[in-house]
């Protein structure tokens, strides 16, 4: 006699790895990994561990700059403040060094966003673009990645973590989305390296003018953004 069939058990494996490396379930895996890492965040707080004196003293010299950018890079990508990170930076290794560290760091963190969000979410978010201002943002994103970032990191309009995800959904490649951002955060960040670096004399022209260079890209980020997002909204959909 022949050996009867065995359907159900020869289907169950494709149709289990189907639901486990679906869209949905992958978004979920990243929704849940963002959560843990924003309650990391909240529980220990490991920004007042870089900034309040909590570095290692046995770590120093290039060893420990590698090392703050690489954490750096961890904590930005779990929602930890940049510009408190930038202080810190500065506040700890001085400007040229505290500036390679912070601009280090905020590359790999948006990296490390950008690659969870194209391989997390983007299958299950692209299809939900929907309606005229999310389709000229994807776009503009899309066909111009590295002059679009270059434009969101220059002017602190737009924030780190959405800038990132966001470009992840996009069709950007990852070499314009790297490049834009290292090239784009530089001034900024060093105005907050500067600032941290000179904390101690508040009444400094260094931190005075990095001081005043702070609230002018602000408030020109704010300007910019309102204006592009009155363009995008504006735009034919494509």
């Amino acid at each position: 006699m022949l050996e009867p069939a065995v359907r159900p058990q020869t289907g169950l494996a494709p149709r289990r790895s189907r639901v486990l490396f679906s869209p949905w379930s992958r978004l979920s895996l990243l929704v849940c990994l963002l959560a843990g890492a924003g309650a990391v965040v909240v529980a220990y707080e490991p920004h007042r561990l870089l900034a309040g004196g909590g570095w290692p003293p046995q770590v120093g010299g290039a060893g420990a700059v590698v090392l703050f950018g690489v954490a750096y890079g961890l904590c930005t990508a779990a929602f930890v403040p940049r510009p408190v990170l930038n202080l810190a930076s500065g506040a700890l290794f001085g400007t040229q060094a505290g500036l390679a560290a912070a601009v280090a760091g905020t590359v790999l963190g948006a990296g490390i966003a950008f690659a969870l969000g194209r391989a997390l979410g983007r299958d299950a978010l692209r299809p939900l673009l929907r309606g005229r201002w999310a389709e000229a943002a994807d776009g503009q994103l899309s066909r111009h990645g590295f002059r679009s970032t270059l434009a969101i990191r220059l002017f602190p309009g737009v924030p780190f973590a959405a800038a990132n995800y966001g470009a992840a959904i996009s069709r950007m490649g990852y070499a314009p989305f790297l490049l834009g951002t290292g090239l784009g955060c530089v001034p900024n960040t060093a105005a907050y390296v500067v600032a941290g670096s000179q904390a101690a004399a508040p009444t400094s022209p260094a931190f005075l003018l990095s001081a005043g260079f702070i609230v002018v890209s602000v408030a020109a980020g704010a300007v910019v953004a309102w204006r592009k997002r009155h363009r995008l909204r504006s735009a034919p959909a494509s």
